[in-house]
């Protein structure tokens, strides 16, 4: 299977609302708009908006909607902000007090958009960056089978050792707890 770039996109925040203070009843909104979408390194948000400004901040700014220190400032009403790399990216309105009423917008970028050419019915899966999960025969399975294994096989030495002359086996694994003495 052949991968390719696919083109890139451009997001306009907010759909139909733009770069706006919420209101009061919709403060989740950029949240809402963030987490319906998935962002990749080459796309693009675009911002509109007016009377207001675009702040690019660290994570402590936009938490603590600090205006004081942006990474990079806008206020053009209509910026565009290329997602240049992989990671968390935060945004702010620097209009004092927009931020604290939700004007904000955290988003995470995923490596390049990958397209399947072999296969064009069947959607690829986005790279989320995750490892892949264990094989099914694999780990979990083959670990329970050895530690039992061991332990059949200690507790035949056991066994065997209580039967030819040892007076006193003490065997303390995790889980597991066995003595033994040789009666009389």
């Amino acid at each position: 299977m052949n991968d390719s770039v696919e083109a890139s996109k451009q997001f306009k925040v907010g759909d139909h609302i733009g770069w706006q203070q919420p209101g009061a009843n919709n403060t989740e909104v950029y949240t809402q708009w963030a987490t319906s979408k998935r962002f990749h390194v080459g796309d693009s948000l675009s911002f509109e908006y007016q009377n207001d400004s675009v702040l690019v901040v660290e994570k402590w700014d936009y938490y603590h909607c600090n205006i004081n220190k942006p990474i990079s400032s806008f206020d053009d009403g209509n910026t565009v902000i290329n997602l240049d790399r992989p990671g968390l990216f935060y945004f702010i309105s620097g209009v004092p007090d927009h931020c604290k009423k939700s004007q904000k917008l955290m988003i995470q970028v995923m490596g390049l958009h990958q397209r399947a050419e072999s296969s064009p019915g069947i959607p690829s899966t986005p790279d989320v960056g995750l490892a892949p999960g264990p094989h099914p025969s694999s780990s979990g399975i083959v670990i329970t089978v050895t530690l039992t294994s061991v332990f059949l096989a200690i507790i035949l030495t056991v066994v065997t050792m209580h039967l030819t002359s040892v007076v006193v086996v003490h065997i303390d694994l995790p889980g597991f707890m066995f003595y033994s003495q040789k009666p009389g």
